[in-house]
This record gives C-alpha cells, sequence and structure tokens, in this order.
C-alpha cells in the first residue's frame, strides 16, 4: 500500500495546533479571505483538505511547518514533534497531551 494522507488525523492535528496557538475557525476563515467558515470546519472534521496553497497560508499563519501539518497513512504520533516557541506553551502542550490520555488526574 502507497502512503496517503489521512484527512481525519490531518484535521485533529490542525484543529490542535490552531487550539495551540489560540486561532478559531473564523480566525483561518478571515486569512485566507474564504466566503464561509464552513470550509475550515470541513477540514478540521477531516471531511475535505484545503487546497496546497491554502495549506502553505496556513502553515504560515500557524508558524509551523506543512510536514507538520498533515498526517499520512504511514506516519505515527512519534515521527514528528512539534517546535514550540517558547518553554511554556511545550509544557502546556504536554501537559494537554497527558489530560487526553487520561494520565492526570
Amino acid at each position: 500500500m502507497f502512503p496517503t494522507i489521512d484527512k481525519v488525523k490531518t484535521g485533529v492535528r490542525l484543529r490542535r495546533i490552531m487550539d495551540l496557538r489560540g486561532v478559531r475557525p473564523r480566525d483561518v476563515q478571515e486569512y485566507l479571505g474564504l466566503e464561509c467558515v464552513q470550509s475550515v470546519y470541513r477540514w478540521l472534521d477531516g471531511v475535505s483538505m484545503p487546497s496546497v496553497d491554502n495549506l502553505y497560508a496556513i502553515s504560515k499563519f500557524l508558524k509551523v511547518s506543512m510536514d507538520l501539518i498533515v498526517c499520512g497513512n504511514a506516519d505515527t504520533e512519534d515521527n514528528r514533534q512539534i517546535v514550540w516557541e517558547t518553554e511554556q506553551q511545550r509544557r502546556i502542550c504536554t501537559y494537554y497531551k497527558k489530560i487526553s490520555d487520561g494520565r492526570v488526574a
């Protein structure tokens, strides 16, 4: 089987990065000049993917590489790490991941 983009995982990853950056779907819609916010929600829900141009613009807006946003069927969570702007962001993400995994009471 050849590698393909996993739309659902990519949407989850995009939502996580947006949450960490404090960016709302409407912010992305306005930045890209989209007519409606529904396109952004379809990306986040894994229904569709942004165009390559929009994906590039989103990566610049969120200050991450496109490679970090896109998840493929051959990717694992451990093979990529987000580069944090501050130590505080890294700690918050680590804590959030532990909460999500149910490892923090």
